[in-house]
């Protein structure tokens, strides 16, 4: 009997220290993600946003569109012309998804694809980061170029021994291509709608001005008439 209770204190006992084992790694780990969370989150943007800059053209300033689930980074030069173009996309690869920013100069044509996130074989599908092998899509223009891998019938020479990596880079790249096709026109005439409207805004604000402008000159000539008209 004594033997009896004394396997259930000691199977309570364990219960409990196991509990509060869970309990505490349940706390940590949550403690951990939380601390870790928002570095986390601002180096995915950085890397974003690096690779915003290194697939466009030169550029002065670059605007975020959204089109549904598309991201879309309008660039334009100086004079607010458009310059190009950097979007967003991904394929299914080997292992993950393979996340590309692919950059589009004026005339639709390739200008870089930066490799954002992939989770590829090393050694194999990993090179896709290789100029070698995503450099090829340089200058393309994709209405003549085939994005997909020659072995399929396109252009694009394929990693040895990673067919279905280089399928996925293709495909992110070719959708890419056509989300450019069908929002350029919205964000064109978006883009356009805005500097027209800032342009009356602008002609408003100077109208203003030159009105104000003429009351003070009309009031100065008068106080200096001795109030007399």
């Amino acid at each position: 009997m004594a033997e009896k209770k004394k396997m259930e204190s000691t199977f309570l006992n364990m219960v409990v220290v196991l509990t509060l084992i869970a309990v505490i790694s349940a706390f940590a780990l949550g403690y951990v993600y939380t601390i870790t969370k928002e570095p986390i989150e601002k180096g995915k943007i950085a890397k974003k946003n690096l690779a915003v800059k290194t697939v466009l053209p030169p550029f002065k300033t670059k605007e975020e569109k959204k089109f549904g689930d598309s991201t879309i980074y309008v660039a334009k030069d100086d004079a607010g012309n458009y310059v190009g173009a950097a979007i967003e996309t991904k394929a299914l690869g080997f292992n993950d998804d393979v996340k590309l920013m692919v950059g589009f100069d004026k005339d639709d044509k390739i200008v870089k694809i930066s490799v954002v996130d992939q989770k590829e074989t090393p050694g194999l599908g990993t090179k896709m980061d290789e100029s070698k092998f995503k450099d090829q899509f340089n200058g393309k223009d994709l209405s003549k170029f085939k994005s997909t891998v020659t072995k399929d019938g396109g252009d694009v020479e394929a990693i040895t021994a990673a067919t279905i990596s280089s399928r996925a880079f293709s495909k992110a790249v070719k959708l890419a291509y056509h989300n450019l096709q069908l929002n350029k026109p919205k964000f064109l005439k978006s883009s356009a709608k805005e500097e027209a409207k800032e342009t009356v805004e602008k002609e408003k604000d100077n109208k203003e001005i030159e009105i104000k402008t003429e009351e003070i000159s009309e009031k100065k000539t008068f106080a200096e008439k001795g109030g007399k008209k």
